[in-house]
């Protein structure tokens, strides 16, 4: 046997002696939001994906090609894989099953070690502890060696030693968990984050199969509601997704692939005729929505190689400006992954990557193989360079524009909208503003806010949909203007153009409040579509949110309640009326904000004693931006389909 099969056969032996303990796990429960995020939403689905992340890693190692996600019906999730199977031997260190260390020691697993694992992306190794730590049960079964082995714990704590339970043929590991209901807020499973997610990971591992499963949600013969996701093409397959619901300006996309210094790199990219820039990256199937030096250097080699075609084909000769890196990019959509063997993190929150060697290496794979492209597809490339011309044009045209709105903003004094009922805080951390729908609307709303900390900004009709229009239209909207000199905000910097400069932010509340029929949920999309366009920051940092005004009043003699949804209305008039009929009982339907006093709007959804408010959160951008495009785009089919798929949930005014 040579050295370098010696070398192989080592790599690919996973046995107890592969687990390493760093420390243990005692502050998981004290302090999960440490571990992972929060205890609401985000955190409850995070413990799905830190489990099949170990799944993903086993396949990235060519080990496992199937993994199954199952919601059962009390809300507990299994996930089954056929890798490997955890090690069950003796731990020489820990002196019991490496299956106990692994799933009750935090900073304790396989891809510590370089040899289990050449890339990985549960990286810091506290995913499977942590899920055991905040699961009230888990149930770890493996299968393994010809046998069935199994442990099961409560709250992170073991109930007895791992023990043989049975024979097998096959290989893997299935944990069932069921998360802490005294930790997390919610323990409620959405099924469409869990398929977000597990469609992104079936797209950036090609070839493996991902099945997901809800057995809270039957068909007429009694299976259970399940998706299968596959993709034997990749990140391709990936921007046919993504921009389904755009037109597109080359026939196919460009496919990147290439490989230096032991970092594999995977790209897609398509133009479009959109005016929004769309790049996702990836690092070890992570999605770093910060960037970091792959994204630099994908921009970097985009830029200068696109740059120097254009200028030796002499398609720039006639333009009287300059053409920056953003023009580039307009009407892009891309996909950038990365394998790296030791990626380094900015922050814990793993959304930034700092790897200076990774820039080099994505810039040259993206300059030589898009140089090929663009020579072997001289049409193509001309399209492209006529895409780039257009946005220089029209981004010139903006800046134009932008300037416009802050000059007149200077000469106006404070430069706010004559329209805003500006509060007396100048705290911006106490005020809010809110965006109302209408006019007679903000004339309550007015009338009933707390003057000292609460703003008003009426919406005259639909604002413009801004997936649709050109930049400088944008700009020029009088009811965008009043959004942006309200907010104190602007776009635009020396170095990006499409930055948005918040440090001059007048509220850390902005809340989007509109009438409560098709019309005023037509409205609230729009202005969330401008938001996620061209205020993402202010979404990221959990500055927006939506009021939630109550649909009915309902009224007994001299009892009155509000009713926020109709199974409150059903159960209210189940306990008011002894035959469960609506006799002398009096419904008033809100379809309009105008509809109630100003002392109604403020008991009911202005005052922060009593209110809702729905925080605004991109849970993933990727899918955020699949949605807004069908939604708000050209493309009438997908959104047809969206629009049957879903309206079973919808409620419609008569």
């Amino acid at each position: 046997m040579t050295e370098e099969e010696k070398r192989t056969l080592a790599s690919s032996e996973y046995n107890a002696s592969n687990i390493q303990v760093l420390e243990g796990l005692e502050a998981v429960r004290k302090r999960p939001a440490m571990y992972i995020g929060d205890v609401n939403i985000r955190g409850l689905h995070h413990l799905v994906y830190e489990v099949v992340d170990n799944s993903i890693d086993e396949a990235l190692g060519g080990y496992c090609n199937r993994i199954e996600v199952t919601i059962h019906e009390d809300n507990s999730i299994s996930v089954l894989d056929n890798g490997r199977g955890i090690p069950t031997g003796l731990h020489e260190k820990e002196n019991r099953s490496a299956l106990e260390v692994v799933m009750t020691v935090l900073h304790a697993g396989g891809k510590f070690d370089k040899g289990s694992y050449k890339v990985s992306g549960g990286l810091h190794g506290v995913g499977v502890s942590c899920v055991n730590a905040l699961s009230i049960h888990l149930r770890a079964e493996v299968y393994r060696e010809g046998k069935v082995f199994l442990q099961e714990y409560e709250c992170g704590k073991p109930l007895y030693d791992v023990k043989a339970i049975g024979t097998t043929t096959q290989n893997g590991t299935k944990i069932t968990f069921k998360p802490d209901a005294s930790i997390f807020l919610t323990t409620v499973y959405d099924y469409s984050i869990l398929a977000a997610r597990i469609r992104e990971l079936a797209f950036l591992n090609r070839g493996i199969t991902l099945i997901l499963n809800d057995e809270r949600e039957k068909d007429e013969t009694g299976k259970p509601k399940s998706e299968i996701f596959f993709s034997s093409a990749g990140l391709p397959d990936f921007i046919k997704y993504l921009d389904e619901n755009r037109e597109k300006l080359i026939p196919e996309s460009i496919a990147i692939e290439g490989e230096r210094n032991e970092i594999p790199v995977e790209i897609a990219m398509q133009y479009n005729t959109s005016f929004s820039e769309n790049l996702h990256s990836y690092v070890n199937n992570i999605n770093t929505h910060e960037g970091g030096t792959h994204l630099a250097g994908f921009r970097r080699g985009l830029t200068r190689t696109l740059k120097s075609y254009a200028e030796k084909s002499g398609m720039l000769a006639k333009l009287k400006f300059d053409i920056n890196g953003d023009d580039f990019r307009e009407g892009l959509t891309a996909i950038i992954s990365v394998k790296v063997p030791e990626p380094q993190f900015e922050g814990q929150t793993k959304t930034k990557l700092g790897n200076n060697e990774v820039m080099g290496v994505v810039d040259q794979i993206v300059s030589e193989h898009l140089s090929n492209y663009l020579e072997e597809n001289p049409r193509e490339a001309r399209t492209i360079v006529n895409k780039v011309i257009l946005a220089a044009t029209a981004r010139h045209a903006a800046r134009k524009a932008r300037e416009l709105v802050q000059r007149k903003s200077v000469l106006s004094g404070s430069g706010l909208p004559g329209k805003l009922s500006d509060c007396s805080e100048r705290d911006a951390s106490k005020a809010e503003i809110y965006l109302v729908e209408g006019d007679s609307a903000g004339g309550t709303a007015k009338q009933g806010r707390d003057r000292r900390f609460q703003a008003i900004l009426p919406l005259r009709g639909k604002i413009l949909n801004v997936e649709k229009a050109m930049p400088h239209k944008i700009f020029e909207s009088e009811e965008i203007k009043n959004i942006f000199t309200a907010l104190g905000v602007h776009i635009g910097t020396d170095e990006d153009s499409k930055a948005l400069n918040i440090d001059k932010l007048r509220y850390h509340k902005i809340v989007i409040m509109t009438d409560a029929d098709i019309d005023g949920s037509h409205i609230a999309t729009l202005i969330l579509t401008f938001f996620f366009r061209y205020m993402t920051d202010l979404i990221e940092k959990g500055y927006v949110y939506i009021a939630t005004p109550p649909l009915y009043l309902i009224r007994k003699g001299k009892q009155e309640r509000y009713c926020w949804n109709e199974e409150e209305r059903e159960a209210l008039v189940k306990e008011w009326s002894a035959d469960g009929t609506e006799k002398g009982i009096h419904i008033q339907r809100y379809k309009g904000l105008g509809e109630m006093n100003a002392e109604q709007l403020w008991d009911t959804t202005m005052n922060p004693a009593f209110r809702t408010l729905r925080q605004v959160t991109i849970e993933n951008g990727l899918e955020a931006d699949h949605v807004f495009s069908m939604l708000m785009g050209d493309e009438v089919p997908p959104r047809r389909e969206f629009i049957e798929a879903n309206a079973k949930y919808a409620k419609i005014d008569v």
